[in-house]
């Protein structure tokens, strides 16, 4: 069984307006990921995902592209203590 993990991460590139939260939201639930997504005011938009080391590495693959709209030109990550939310929430 694998570890559970927390990442918080930055999206950087063309997120905004585009469905960039409500997608993550979609993919997240899909694979089982709890957390947050939300815009921030210089355009960026912050995740948080927490669930196992396979699932946060395919949420993390998906946020390298985004939905069709995005043009994502950088993500960065970290490792953050496990934090518990229910479900995958936006803001």
């Amino acid at each position: 069984m694998s570890k559970q993990i927390s990442i918080h991460c930055y999206v950087s590139g063309k997120v905004q307006g585009v469905w960039f939260r409500a997608s993550t939201r979609e993919q997240a639930l899909q694979l089982g990921v709890t957390g947050i997504a939300r815009n921030l005011a210089d355009g960026r938009v912050e995740v948080i995902a927490c669930g196992n080391e396979e699932e946060i590495a395919a949420l993390y693959a998906w946020l390298q592209q985004g939905p069709p709209l995005a043009q994502v030109t950088e993500v960065t990550y970290e490792e953050v203590p496990w934090q518990q939310y229910e479900g995958f929430v936006t803001k």
